[in-house]
């Protein structure tokens, strides 16, 4: 993929989200899905645009989203060589609406994530935020942008005692969200309810820390790429590499490689 090519999905991701999820916005019910999360007619509406649109934008490449059965989103994954290693051909990674759960309540805080899949790594990424307008993207090996200008991680200068971190506590080890609550490094803590935007923003700056106990690949694709050619900082809770495939990760995140060094320690260290 060239920067024309990802500038080019750019518009076609923002275009299908404005038409799809902006006017179904608090005008659209949910249900719940088998695994407890939930669905919109949103969701399922974005997905099959995308899908669709993808098919003409670059037919060889299959789609795997969200909205699919995991049966389904396994083959794909076969098909394509990402469970074996092999080079098996580029594979679309789509979440139409990360933010259900805040979509759904009428909470204007959700996105799309795109990513493309290739040879076992992530290659290409595109989250878009309908609501403030924002479009993050990265090329692998070309940086990532915020509405077509450069973005880079901003060292943030800052002690971790003075810093603002993104926790999800729901999803962590029960012990650990304990001792976090009672004992926080930082000086404040938010939750937006968007994994994709989660990385994005900090991949911006606008929070130093991240915590995530259990996020699925739809979910981060885009982001960790995104956060990774920003220059951004990212591990996992048992310091072991995130496989791209259905087993959920967890996310270990900062803006520096000070404060990087000093969370790991923190939430690794014995209590």
């Amino acid at each position: 993929m060239t920067p024309s090519e990802l500038s080019q999905l750019e518009t076609v991701v923002r275009t299908a989200a404005r038409e799809e999820l902006l006017p179904r916005f608090r005008h659209t019910r949910r249900q719940e899905k088998a695994d407890g999360s939930w669905l919109t007619e949103a969701d399922l509406a974005m997905q099959s645009r995308l899908q669709a649109e993808l098919a003409a934008f670059h037919p060889t490449i299959a789609l795997l989203g969200e909205e699919m059965e995991a049966t389904e989103q396994q083959r794909l994954l076969e098909q394509a060589g990402h469970t074996t290693g092999a080079d098996g051909g580029g594979l679309w990674v789509l979440d139409p609406l990360d933010g259900t759960s805040n979509y759904a309540a009428g909470i204007p805080m959700f996105s799309v994530s795109l990513a493309l899949m290739r040879a076992g790594r992530i290659e290409a990424g595109i989250v878009y935020d309908p609501m403030q307008d924002e479009s993050f993207a990265a090329l692998r090996g070309h940086g990532a942008t915020l509405n077509g200008e450069a973005l880079q991680t901003p060292a943030s200068g800052m002690v971790m005692a003075k810093t603002t971190a993104c926790i999800d506590f729901k999803r962590l080890p029960a012990p650990l969200a304990a001792r976090i609550a009672a004992t926080p490094p930082y000086s404040s803590q938010r939750s937006i309810g968007s994994v994709a935007l989660d990385w994005c923003w900090v991949a911006a700056g606008r929070f130093h820390l991240y915590l995530h106990g259990r996020q699925s690949l739809w979910d981060y694709a885009a982001g960790s790429l995104i956060l990774e050619e920003a220059g951004g900082h990212a591990d996992t809770l048992d310091g072991q590499p995130a496989a791209l495939n259905l087993k959920p990760r967890s996310a270990v995140c900062a803006t520096d490689p000070m404060l990087f060094e000093q969370w790991r320690h923190y939430l690794r260290a014995t209590p």
